[in-house]
């Protein structure tokens, strides 16, 4: 299962109460691997998700583990990873001359948000001792947590982007509206192989490529993350007088079925989906159909530094 807070409980994607007893979940598990399986007509995407979840549950020591907010190794909330917490230092921190030129702070106007929903949730007057506490987190509705999931996939994008090297100079978390609007582009990068526009998203499951925008069992079919991402880069191409060469919405590792895939062009410019280790080769290797124009770069870069306002 995901660790990212979107992520349904193992319980809530059986089907069972956080009181069923062993025997009733396994019953109830195998009952939803026959419902859910590809060969009777099932959707594969379920099908995952049955097995994710009893990956977790499964066994006693799993499920002690999960129910008392410890993940799995290797996850967020594993006491040797970085846990929902804002991480110890921010990206643009740091004098490495191997890092990009950082502008702005990913993720910080929404722990912001997330913070002002859980103290409105919980109680003004109510002490919240650690409001990143696995389950509390879990408790929360989904419109809690879904600023929390963004700011946290922000950051990791941040953190991918500040290794690009001296060659690349990125913007976070740029407002493209006016004040007090609440439309950003999460990232606009620039370097050797253009400006790019990047969205970072964590729906807490797995992705696609159709249809010319991104779709989900958890995206609303109303819902059109690329075509969003388009129209907040026209807004920012407008006021900085450039073109963007790419955009793409970043998401985590394997919840998508290919690590970059080609979404389609949006008035030309190609767009892509794309795992975030893919990201830094994606960005330092001219991807094929992604032109630079030809604006020269230090115009580019002056005319985007004086047209950022952060979030």
């Amino acid at each position: 299962m995901s660790d990212s807070p979107l992520a349904e409980s193992p319980y809530a994607v059986l089907g069972v109460s956080e009181q069923a007893s062993d025997s009733e979940l396994r019953r109830t598990y195998r009952r939803k691997l026959r419902e859910t399986h590809p060969d009777t007509g099932g959707e594969a995407a379920r099908f995952d998700r049955i097995q994710r979840a009893w990956e977790q549950l499964g066994t006693p020591e799993g499920r002690v583990a999960y129910d008392s907010g410890v993940a799995r190794r290797g996850s967020r909330a594993n006491s040797s990873a970085r846990s929902w917490a804002p991480p110890a230092s921010s990206p643009r921190s740091g004098s490495s001359r191997l890092r990009s030129q950082m502008h702005g702070y990913p993720g910080r106007s929404y722990r912001e948000q997330y913070l002002e929903l859980l103290h409105e949730w919980v109680g003004i007057d109510v002490d919240i001792p650690d409001p990143y506490d696995p389950k509390l987190v879990r408790s929360t509705p989904r419109e809690i947590r879904y600023p929390l999931a963004s700011a946290i996939a922000e950051e990791d994008t941040g953190v991918v982007l500040a290794g690009l090297g001296i060659g690349f100079t990125v913007w976070n978390s740029v407002r493209t509206g006016p004040q007090g609007a609440a439309g950003k582009i999460d990232h606009i990068v620039l370097g050797p192989t253009g400006l790019w526009a990047l969205q970072s998203e964590d729906w807490g499951a797995s992705v696609a490529a159709r249809g010319g925008d991104v779709v989900g069992l958890d995206i609303h079919p109303d819902e059109r993350p690329m075509h969003q991402l388009a129209a907040r880069a026209r807004d920012f191409e407008r006021q900085a007088k450039v073109r963007f060469s790419a955009l793409a919405v970043i998401i985590p590792d394997d919840t998508s079925p290919e690590g970059v895939a080609t979404v389609g062009t949006i008035r030309g410019v190609p767009t892509l989906l794309v795992q975030r280790p893919r990201l830094a080769n994606l960005i330092r290797a001219r991807e094929p159909g992604v032109a630079f124009g030809g604006t020269d770069l230090f115009e580019v870069r002056t005319r985007v530094q004086s047209a950022a306002r952060f979030v």
